[in-house]
């Protein structure tokens, strides 16, 4: 790190932005389903439209993740804090007492998010201690158009204020 911060305050400055809660979910060779819950995604671009995650390279998942060719982007509700919980941790099978159905592609969708794209590899690149995976959206599926997103910010879970 710089002379004049530390890592901690670096997350700290990065916890100020807060950001949208996601699980990612793909599926290893021996067809067992694998997700990751992430607060680093973008778009990226409309035309191809590409959006981005970021994965630590310490992530179990990582070696999944960073040679798979189709992933899923699940855009999480805020009531789905339960979810994000359980697939933040560490565990042999995270997708135990899950809803989720496998698309035509063999890729692993959660039921009841806001939002779920389907994606094919489009590049990843090295972001220091994590890679950046970017994913052309071949699929969306909106699946709760009337509720609200699960926000997390200064390392906790928040919700919208009301209207």
């Amino acid at each position: 790190m710089g002379d004049s911060f530390t890592a901690l305050d670096f997350r700290s400055a990065c916890g100020q932005f807060a950001t949208g809660v996601c699980v990612v979910t793909g599926m290893l060779d021996n067809k067992s389903p694998v997700g990751v819950t992430i607060n680093s995604f973008s778009s990226v671009s409309l035309e191809p439209p590409l959006v981005l995650f970021c994965l630590d390279k310490n992530a179990l998942s990582f070696d999944a993740f960073s040679i798979a060719s189709r992933f899923a982007v699940n855009i999480l509700a805020e009531d789905q804090q339960a979810l994000s919980n359980n697939f933040a941790r560490q565990s042999d099978d995270k997708f135990a007492d899950i809803d989720y159905q496998v698309t035509e592609e063999g890729v692993p969708v959660l039921e009841n998010c806001l939002t779920v794209m389907e994606c094919r590899m489009y590049a990843v690149h090295d972001g220091g201690d994590h890679q950046i995976i970017v994913g052309e959206v071949s699929r969306i599926r909106k699946q709760r158009e009337d509720a609200r997103p699960l926000l997390y910010f200064r390392g906790g879970y928040n919700a919208l204020a009301s209207d």
